[in-house]
């Protein structure tokens, strides 16, 4: 009798705990809603704040002087954006965010650096030993940048408790590489305000 109520008993529990794991849910949604689930740096901070700088930065002298002097589109390289604050921010994302939103535009090139642009090499002496002549990329046609995009992401967190405000700033530069002189210095600010259960 005893092993009968107990094995209806567990057959119970793992009921309660079959109803309990079965009562979340994942679906899938509009990537430029957004979804905050604390004051933490997020996916639309990152697109808005691309979005805002970069249309900022065609609005400088520089951008209409090039267009006076030159054919074509400026060509920028990405150096180093720093993640200063106190947040876990990838900032290759951010950096995609940038990128993306001025091609979109179509009125800035850009060209790769550092790990990337070896990679590219790389595999461009990999075509000149096995690729098919006439179909492997030439070496010594890579175009050179003439503006330098560098900057960083700072933060500051204040909080009395119950309540706790999570300031982001982000500065951004370019430089011109041929006068070493700083053409356009972009800033953005974001301030959220969280309550207790949000953190």
């Amino acid at each position: 009798m005893h092993i009968i109520r107990f094995k209806m008993a567990a057959l119970i529990c793992l009921g309660f705990l079959l109803v309990a794991c079965s009562s979340g849910s994942v679906k899938r949604i509009d990537v430029d809603k957004e979804v905050a689930l604390s004051d933490k740096w997020n996916d639309i901070d990152s697109k808005l704040v691309a979005e805002e700088m970069m249309s900022d930065m065609l609005t400088f002298p520089w951008f209409r002087e090039f267009q006076f002097k030159h054919a074509g589109n400026p060509t920028v390289i990405v150096q180093t954006i720093r993640n200063k604050s106190h947040d876990h921010i990838p900032v290759d994302t951010f950096i995609n965010d940038i990128k993306r939103s001025l091609l979109r535009l179509g009125k800035v090139d850009f060209v790769v650096s550092g790990e990337e642009r070896n990679a590219i090499r790389t595999e461009r002496e990999d075509q000149e030993l096995n690729a098919l002549a006439g179909t492997n990329a030439q070496f010594g046609l890579e175009h050179g940048a003439g503006f330098a995009l560098s900057g960083s992401i700072n933060s500051i967190v204040d909080s009395n408790g119950d309540q706790r405000v999570s300031f982001y700033q982000v500065d951004l530069k370019l430089i011109d590489m041929t006068t070493n002189k700083e053409v356009w210095n972009g800033q953005k600010k974001i301030k959220k305000l969280a309550d207790k259960g949000f953190f």
